[in-house]
């Protein structure tokens, strides 16, 4: 049945899919995440007994408090934060931020530097020359992002909490890190209340696909949990170690203390580490890019406070 009408929509299916899903979503966001539960992995989440980190992120999101995830998921406060925690040598530099895209300060922007909002995910422009963009075109795409609210198709409400703007920041340079990658290497480190475990790399980033590696604190490579799709691409080899893994993992322990789970997204440049975000619903709580076993290790390390 649901083929069927796949076919008899054709490319209109996705867009109506995600409208029922957002209208579903700004109702019941609860209701929204036992419905996406159940179309990803063929069962129904346990809400009373969750088990692994897909089960222990969607209880999180919906029997705690989440005001600080809301801060703290939020691209141009969570600065402050890390500033606060003795961290601010990893921030990038931050050029400008704007409430209304209309209030972009073009002229005052360097030649070169990236622009987002604060509260989506992963969709980044990228100036490499600023004589070169149409600021008339980015700032009718950035109008109609400030506009979304991010958390309504996946039953995230900490993210709609989130005051939308626009920052503008330093451009790092992809060249200089341990291995060519026509993207930055985000190093997503799973940490549990103040102890970092696993370290996520993601490289070679698209907008069809990435790769992706799993290791261990040794940085030992661990194909084995990963599942390969054809959007998460899972790495034939192990990368080079980063030369600032120590102040990685010091900096997971320090921003993910108090929290029963937390992803710590940081970079490396240069050999210099610098902080990307922090993710308390890594893929909304429906990762599907892991081996049960290893959804299972996560979840494990995931102590609950019922």
């Amino acid at each position: 049945m649901n083929s069927t009408i796949k076919n008899i929509l054709g490319n209109a299916y996705p867009v109506i899919q995600n409208n029922i899903f957002r209208m579903i979503g700004t109702i019941s966001p609860k209701t929204l995440a036992s419905i996406q539960y159940q179309r990803g992995f063929g069962r129904k989440i346990d809400w009373n007994d969750p088990k692994d980190i897909n089960e222990k992120i969607n209880w999180l999101k919906f029997n705690t408090d989440t005001t600080a995830w809301t801060t703290l998921a939020d691209k141009f406060r969570v600065r402050e934060h890390v500033e606060r925690m003795g961290l601010g040598n990893m921030l990038v530099q931050l050029y400008g931020h704007w409430d209304d895209a209309e209030d972009i300060n073009w002229d005052a922007l360097p030649r070169q530097f990236i622009m987002k909002t604060n509260n989506g995910s992963g969709e980044v422009f990228i100036c490499k020359d600023k004589a070169k963009i149409d600021t008339a075109a980015w700032t009718a795409a950035f109008k109609t992002q400030l506009a979304m609210k991010f958390g309504r198709s996946m039953g995230e409400p900490h993210y709609n909490r989130i005051k939308p703007c626009i920052i503008a920041e330093e451009l790092l340079d992809c060249r200089k890190q341990p291995i060519p990658s026509s993207s930055l290497i985000d190093y997503k480190i799973w940490s549990f209340d103040g102890k970092p475990a696993y370290i996520w790399a993601c490289y070679n980033r698209t907008h069809a696909s990435v790769q992706v590696a799993l290791y261990d604190l040794d940085w030992n490579f661990h194909p084995e949990y990963s599942i390969s799709t054809p959007h998460y691409i899972l790495a034939d080899k192990p990368m080079p170690k980063p030369k600032s893994l120590d102040q990685m993992l010091h900096a997971a322990a320090v921003l993910s203390k108090g929290f029963p789970e937390l992803r710590v997204d940081l970079y490396e440049v240069d050999d210099k580490p610098y902080f990307g975000e922090l993710t308390f619903s890594s893929a909304a709580g429906f990762n599907d890019f892991y081996t049960p076993e290893f959804l299972r290790i996560l979840g494990d390390l995931t102590i609950l406070n019922k």
